[in-house]
Formats: structure tokens, C-alpha cells, sequence
């Protein structure tokens, strides 16, 4: 996975200081901003970031307590054994700095151990053979675990709506949570209880669902249109790990966009997964602050909520 978020302006632990800094004069911030970031250096990580940066110091103090956490997450990293003990918030994603500019910005990556962790699981990245592991292959409504009572809310869910499928409209489901809780073995159970009755679906993995469109737009024998019109006409469908992608606007408005209004005027059930909440999706959606892109990634959250009701599931990471 590439850049997941992109951030150009100042963290908002800088603003709330800016904003203290409001009523002093213009040098007077300056200083003090300077001061802030000269004894920051003394500590070693936040140095090297700092040096790596190619703008003037003056920069790099506006930024200062962004780039201390960088260098927080720098310390975690060095001392890593692995994805399955990884603190951060995001197992195996890290953020860095860098300049473009002459401003700095932040970025999302994948760590070594993710990026071994994705080669593992590139299965996901055809979809049309469904060449997918017996566990999500093979998953079930019976061998499903209910030892935890923050997952019963999705099962109970996902039970009725296999009960109820065929008899009245439903929605799908923005399934949300952390990483390894489960999400996907739980929509792959009910798609497959359903092929049981000669429904078809189809399971994609957005990240690489859009590296293969990338791929077949130079690659005759790999029709880009017809990839397309599968996913988009597929009577079920569960876009999984919404929000883990490269986004773009072409990624947001000419696929996701275009695969969303046209289930949603079809009224084809539409499932997604995702780390993020309905929320933190907007904000990865959004790409910058720019008011057209704010406008364009709430049309996208709002024909999610269209489309799927929203459950959280938080849980334990069953990969560790």
C-alpha cells in the first residue's frame, strides 16, 4: 500500500498553539515557534527527520509537534519483532515527513513486515477466478466465533439478513473495525450461505481491485471495461478494506463513485469493510481541504449510508 492519507497542513496540535500564539506580535511567535523546534532537536529521531527535510528551519518549527510524533513512531518502528506485535494504531502502518514545495507533508506506509504480510494474501487481488484461502473460501454461519459479545451486533445482523433475503428490501453493511477482528470472514459467511441458494457474489479487494484497472488500461487482453461492469452488475457485492487504497481522484470519482450510483439506482445490496469509521472515511476520501473535494467525498459517504447500514466491531485480533 502506498500513501493511505495525505496531510499538508499543520496537525491540530499546532493550530491550538498557533492560536495561543494569536495576540503576540509576528517575530514574538516566530521565536517562540523556534524556540519549540530548537529543543525538540535534542531529541536524536526528531533530529534526523528534521535533517531530511528540505526547507528552512523556519518551516520545519511550524510543524514541530507533528513531527515529534514522527519521530515517536520512528522509536516503536526501530524496535519492531513483527505485524502481529505492532502498537500503532494501524498495525504495520507508519507515517512519514516530507517536503514538496517547500512545505511539508505527511504520509501513510506500509511497513516491511505489512508489505510480507500483502504478499502473502495477494490471493485477493483476482477476483474473477475467486481464488480465495479455505478460510474466507470456506467460511460458514456455524463456524463462525461468538465467544465475543462485541461481535454478536454484525452476526445477529448478518443472520437476519440472510433470513430475510429475497423477502423484503435490505440494506448492505459498512462493517468497521480493527485490524483481524473478523470483518470480512463474516460478510465472505453470509455470501457463501447465500451461494448455497444460487445467489452470486463477488468479493473484491479495493487496493488491488484498482491496481488491476490501472493495469488493464495499456493490456488488450486485459479488458478494462469488462472488469469494470463485473464488479458494478455482480448481484452481490462486499468492497473490502474500504479506505486502505491510494486514493485518488480518479480512484474516488471514477470508480468508487461510479460503482456506488449505479448499485444505488439499480438497487443492488452493496457491503463494505473498512478499518476506518463512516467518519475517518470522509476524511481519507476528502484528499485535501479544498471545497470540491469536501463536496465530492460527502457525495460518496452519503450514498454509502444509502446503501449499507453502519455497525462498529471491535474485537480481538484473531491473526495474531
Amino acid at each position: 500500500m502506498e500513501n493511505i492519507v495525505i496531510e499538508n497542513t499543520v496537525n491540530q496540535k499546532e493550530e491550538n498553539y498557533l492560536s495561543m500564539l494569536n495576540n503576540t506580535s509576528k517575530e514574538k511567535r516566530k521565536r517562540l515557534l523556534k524556540d519549540n523546534f530548537i529543543k525538540a532537536l535534542k531529541d536524536e529521531d526528531f533530529a534526523k527527520i528534521a535533517s531530511e527535510l528540505n526547507v528552512s528551519d523556519d518551516v520545519k518549527s511550524m510543524y514541530t509537534s507533528h513531527l515529534m510524533d514522527v519521530a515517536k513512531t520512528m522509536k516503536i518502528c526501530n524496535k519492531c519483532k513483527g505485524l502481529n506485535m505492532c502498537p500503532l494504531d494501524v498495525p504495520g502502518v507508519r507515517e512519514y515527513a516530507y517536503t514538496t514545495d517547500n512545505i511539508i507533508e505527511f504520509a501513510y506506509h506500509d511497513c516491511p513486515y505489512k508489505e510480507e504480510y500483502d504478499k502473502e494474501t495477494s490471493y485477493l487481488k483476482n477476483i474473477y477466478s475467486y481464488k480465495m484461502p479455505n478460510y474466507i473460501k470456506d467460511a460458514s454461519f456455524k463456524n463462525i466465533y461468538k465467544d465475543d459479545s462485541n461481535r454478536l451486533e454484525a452476526i445477529k445482523y448478518l443472520k437476519k439478513y440472510y433470513d430475510n433475503f429475497g423477502k423484503e428490501k435490505q440494506k448492505g453493511l459498512y462493517l468497521h473495525g480493527n485490524f483481524g477482528c473478523g470483518k470480512t470472514y463474516l460478510i465472505a459467511a453470509l455470501f457463501n450461505e447465500l451461494a448455497k441458494k444460487g445467489i452470486k457474489s463477488t468479493i473484491i479487494y479495493f487496493p488491488k481491485f484498482l491496481t488491476s484497472l490501472k493495469a488493464s488500461f495499456n493490456d488488450p487482453d486485459n479488458n478494462f471495461q469488462e472488469k469494470f461492469d463485473y464488479v458494478i452488475e455482480s448481484p452481490l457485492l462486499l468492497i473490502d478494506d474500504l479506505g486502505a487504497e491510494n486514493i485518488s481522484n480518479w480512484s474516488r470519482d471514477e470508480v468508487l463513485g461510479v460503482i456506488l450510483q449505479y448499485r444505488m439506482e439499480e438497487g443492488l445490496p452493496t457491503f463494505f469493510t473498512s478499518n476506518l469509521s463512516i467518519k475517518e472515511l470522509e476524511v481519507h476520501l476528502s484528499i485535501n481541504e479544498k471545497a470540491d473535494d469536501l463536496v465530492k467525498a460527502k457525495r460518496i459517504i452519503e450514498r454509502i449510508k444509502y446503501l449499507a447500514d453502519d455497525i462498529k466491531m471491535i474485537s480481538v485480533n484473531r491473526r495474531k
